[in-house]
């Protein structure tokens, strides 16, 4: 079977490198490489099986001016909200493919570690439990699948979490102790709990790898980039300042700011996330901290 990635970035190259144990792969990206399996975007859009890494911020445009649809099966490998819409993945993509032919890759993987072989366990989120098994077979064995229709759960859950993965960077980096993390945290995973039953979410979802697997994994560890932001903004540094250090896109930010949109229009109560959007619009990280702690 040959798949396409459509994304180079880590976690393009980590999936193709995981893929081709079982498939061939090729890859392609704005930025070309020297890779034996880099191929032009329109030869990769041929592929029946099509894994799209391309980030929550930029899809949109990028499906816009590149996509065709010719019946491809698509797994979407990003997680994230659209800032400028408040439009959750699903809703971005249903417009260009089928919702049966559309699938979400959730639960808590590096790219460094997957790249390595090591351990991992996913979950294949779709309407369709036809598409989702088909993209589980694709998956090479150290990785392991499960299958589930919770797709706006496992949306929620994979974009939430990068925002309290920024609050628990700040949190590390005032050197608040493992105490206050531990709070951050758990009360971080209720808070995307909640922001999810307003969109029916089933609660098993927060409660497995799609949310708190993956939260704790990316709230946990400088490996997350949007923990390193967090760790930037308590330096001091302008969420500008943090990014370019980085170098990489952090899906956080821009969900840190449609969640403070859809908040006011929703009326959701959303603290932590509150406090997330007022660091990066230049509030102080310690006068947060009070805040969070006297409501």
């Amino acid at each position: 079977m040959t798949v396409g990635v459509v994304g180079a970035g880590k976690w393009g190259e980590a999936l193709a490198f995981a893929l081709s144990e079982k498939n061939e792969v090729i890859i392609t990206s704005r930025t070309p490489r020297e890779w034996d399996n880099f191929k032009s975007l329109s030869e990769v859009l041929k592929c029946k099986y099509l894994i799209i890494t391309v980030p929550a911020q930029q899809v949109a445009q990028w499906l816009e001016e590149n996509f065709i649809y010719r019946g491809q099966k698509v797994l979407v490998a990003a997680k994230g909200i659209e800032a400028s819409s408040g439009k959750f993945l699903n809703e971005i993509y249903t417009q260009y493919i089928p919702e049966e032919n559309l699938s979400f890759l959730s639960g808590p993987s590096f790219a460094s570690e997957v790249i390595l072989s090591l351990p991992t366990a996913l979950v294949i989120n779709s309407s369709s439990s036809d598409t989702a098994n088909e993209f589980a077979a694709l998956f090479p064995r150290f990785i392991r699948t499960y299958i589930s229709n919770d797709v706006m759960g496992a949306e929620i859950a994979g974009a939430y979490k990068n925002v309290i993965a920024i609050a628990a960077g700040i949190c590390e980096g005032l050197g608040l102790g493992h105490n206050a993390a531990a709070s951050l945290i758990s009360r971080g995973l209720v808070e995307m709990q909640r922001f999810g039953k307003v969109y029916g979410a089933q609660d098993e979802t927060f409660l497995g790898l799609s949310g708190a697997g993956d939260l704790f994994l990316t709230a946990s560890s400088s490996m997350s980039r949007n923990y390193r932001v967090g760790l930037g903004l308590a330096a001091g540094k302008t969420k500008e300042a943090v990014c370019s250090e980085i170098g990489e896109v952090s899906e956080g930010i821009g969900t840190a700011y449609a969640l403070h949109e859809i908040a006011i229009q929703k009326s959701i109560y959303l603290p932590i996330a509150a406090e997330v959007y007022a660091i990066l619009e230049g509030k102080s990280p310690k006068q947060s901290l009070k805040d969070l702690i006297e409501r």
